[in-house]
């Protein structure tokens, strides 16, 4: 008897868009990884896809977000950006500004955050902003 196996495993994710006043996004990039990538993370078993984005925020910048101002982006599908062979399907939201995000730190397995310009092209963003989010943001009035 034989199995089959997903040719193209899908990573199930919520992700956070979060702008500063001059349009920048928040990204990060985990330890021992390559691509910048909008923060959030696995959902849990039987979580919210909101709940997930505003446990992973905090969980890897320290900041907590509140669930009610997340306004859904959508749910979209890329090329995991560290996982090879995979595909990530992530629930992208916007969330507004807060302050604290000026000041936030990595923590958790993220090594690096950054405030990035989304119309300029950047070889170390993961394919789901640089395909996806990003082209969704430009567009939008």
């Amino acid at each position: 008897m034989s199995s089959v196996t997903d040719p193209d495993p899908v990573i199930r994710v919520s992700a956070v868009v979060m702008r500063d006043e001059h349009g920048r996004v928040l990204n990060v990039r985990k330890r021992g990884t390559a691509s910048l990538m909008l923060p959030g993370g696995k959902h849990e078993a039987g979580e919210d896809p909101r709940d997930t984005a505003v446990r992973e925020f905090e969980e890897e910048l320290g900041i907590a977000l509140d669930r009610g101002r997340l306004s859904a982006l959508g749910v979209f599908r890329a090329a995991a950006a560290n996982e090879p062979g995979h595909t990530v399907e992530a629930s992208v939201f916007e969330h507004p500004f807060v302050a604290a995000a000026a000041s936030a730190r990595a923590r958790a397995e993220i090594e690096h955050l950054e405030w990035v310009d989304p119309t300029v092209p950047r070889p170390d963003m993961a394919p789901l902003n640089a395909e996806i989010v990003f082209p969704a943001l430009r567009a939008r009035p």
